[in-house]
């Protein structure tokens, strides 16, 4: 079974979503839509058509398919929890990076499915916030884990490996993978990373140092993160641009790869520079 998964708020009416299912169907293959976004907002999604829910995807489904943007796609995986299951993405947003076809390539959907296509790994992160010594929360990020502050300026000192690698009073910070090195990483100055090396990113936002920069370390590294001197201030930390997890003063962020990774499908249609040089002009 193919689980067909549409941001709504990107294919209006599920337009390409019902092609996919009717495509699919018609060369023998079960399909059913289990949209993403559409929780809040149920109203969105055509009456005429039945809807699963992702947490609860069968044994049987081998493929799932994100229609929308890069964010479906992180949406999606979020669903899929410790699942590995291969995500091909299709993009309909303004961006879409990680999406391997674009909607003029729809009919490539049917070498994916046939299994023609291969599979790329992407590695992950996994997230660790230590509050008095104690784990408060973790967490597993496909592109990245943002400190930031609610408008103020914050103190941040990054450790690499227990060697202070940074220390800087800014916006905040992004640890990213090498797929969120084109997110908000890039927005904020960092590099552009091919998405299946193996890295960890580390880039300033808006720091008031001039000699704070971008480090990209060993995946095999564990970066450590302590806000400083909150005090009245206010922070949040966001994974893959979730609702944010309030943080206090001296609060410390741990992130090394994860053992989970991420299945991309990937046609082949176009490299990943190909993509990079005409989405950046």
């Amino acid at each position: 079974m193919i689980a067909i998964c549409p941001n709504p708020f990107r294919d209006n009416g599920l337009a390409l979503s019902r092609q996919a299912i009717a495509m699919l169907r018609s060369a023998g293959f079960e399909a059913r839509i289990f949209p993403v976004f559409a929780d809040d907002e149920p109203d969105v999604l055509p009456d005429d058509l039945s809807y699963g829910r992702l947490d609860s995807l069968g044994e049987d489904c081998t493929m799932a398919v994100a229609i929308g943007g890069d964010g479906t796609i992180l949406s999606v995986v979020r669903h899929l929890g410790d699942r590995s299951l291969p995500i091909l993405g299709i993009n309909l947003g303004t961006k879409g990076f990680m999406a391997s076809l674009e909607p003029e390539d729809f009919m490539q959907l049917l070498r994916a499915v046939r299994g023609e296509c291969p599979v790329r790994s992407r590695m992950m992160l996994d997230v660790e916030l230590r509050r008095g010594g104690e784990t408060v929360f973790t967490d597993r990020a496909l592109n990245d884990a943002v400190i930031h502050g609610y408008g103020d300026c914050v103190q941040i000192t990054a450790w690499c490996d227990g060697e202070r690698m940074t220390s800087f009073s800014g916006d905040g910070v992004i640890l990213s993978t090498p797929t969120g090195s084109t997110g908000y990483s890039m927005s904020a100055g960092g590099p552009i990373v091919e998405p299946t090396a193996r890295a960890i990113i580390v880039s300033p936002i808006c720091a008031h140092m001039m000699s704070a920069k971008s480090f990209v370390v060993s995946a095999d590294r564990e970066i450590s993160v302590r806000t400083e001197k909150l005090h009245v201030r206010k922070a949040f930390l966001s994974i893959d641009g979730t609702s944010g997890f309030d943080l206090e003063n001296g609060d410390e962020l741990y992130v090394r790869r994860s053992a989970s990774v991420v299945q991309m499908v990937d046609p082949g249609i176009r490299s990943f520079y190909e993509i990079a040089y005409k989405k950046l002009q």
